[in-house]
């Protein structure tokens, strides 16, 4: 899975990462691939993170809590906002797919 352009250089930022390392940067592209794969999975489809938006918001505290090894805490601690992505996908899916038989 390929990053969007600049998510990486966006994750260091909001990690107050300030250098450069090749091993850094290659841990923080795996736990950003597997963030998206999670919310994905949680929304039900692939969502853009190069927007300044919810699914980018989740991204980054994934990112947060998984740097520091706080993992099991992050989905209790946002289950509210996960839940609620997961409603307004699902709202705009079923939007989608009755919009275009009323016509």
């Amino acid at each position: 899975m390929a990053l969007p352009e600049g998510l990486l250089e966006d994750v260091k930022n909001y990690l107050d990462i300030t250098w450069d390392d090749e091993a850094t940067e290659k841990k923080l592209t795996g736990i950003i691939e597997r963030g998206m794969k999670y919310i994905n999975s949680i929304s039900g489809e692939e969502l853009d993170y190069s927007k300044e938006e919810k699914p980018k918001e989740l991204l980054l505290d994934y990112c947060r809590y998984v740097r520091s090894n706080a993992l099991e805490s992050f989905q209790t601690n946002y289950l509210h906002e996960l839940l609620s992505l997961q409603i307004q996908q699902e709202v705009a899916r079923y939007e989608a797919e009755n919009t275009d038989t009323d016509v």
